[in-house]
């Protein structure tokens, strides 16, 4: 069986794909004041997803450009959404095959974490997390004021795919 917080991380990952449902190409990279535009939202977490656990987790980077175009302090950059979306389904297909791997045990093992000193891997999931859940709120924010309406307004089927269950 997953582990729970691999449970929870597939669940926020589907609501973030929720909130940007219906989203037009034109929309998704628009550049609102100094916020970033949608799309590039969806290759950062990828590329986060890449640098945690494909890369820290598992010795690999398949999309090596993604630093560069997508890190934390890169330049700007406003891809398509249909490019960016690519990239995260790619990405997040390696990553799980490698979460669906982990044990307790596992989680509690230490990371490269950001530069900073080594954390259990556990810490790094829930980095990404709540990663996915500052973008989502910033996501909705951006479509709010394109004009968007009949968005998601709260948390989804949260108690039929990721309910609380101990590890």
């Amino acid at each position: 069986m997953v582990h729970p917080l691999v449970d929870q991380l597939r669940f926020t990952r589907d609501e973030f794909r929720r909130g940007l449902a219906g989203m037009a190409e034109e929309d998704a990279q628009a550049h609102l004041g100094s916020s970033n535009c949608i799309s590039w939202s969806v290759g950062h977490l990828a590329w986060q997803e890449q640098r945690y656990f494909v890369t820290f987790g598992q010795g690999e980077t398949i999309l090596p450009q993604l630093p560069s175009r997508f890190g934390y302090g890169s330049p700007p950059s406003t891809p398509t959404l249909a490019e960016a979306w690519a990239i995260w389904e790619r990405v997040t297909l390696a990553t799980d095959r490698w979460l669906e791997t982990l044990t307790a045990d596992d989680l509690r093992i230490l990371a490269p974490h950001d530069g900073r000193k080594d954390a259990p891997l556990a810490g790094s999931l829930l980095r990404t997390t709540y990663h996915y859940w500052f973008h989502n709120g910033e996501n909705a924010a951006l479509r709010q004021q394109l004009g968007h309406t009949s968005l998601p307004t709260f948390v989804g089927e949260l108690d039929g795919k990721a309910s609380y269950r101990p590890a």
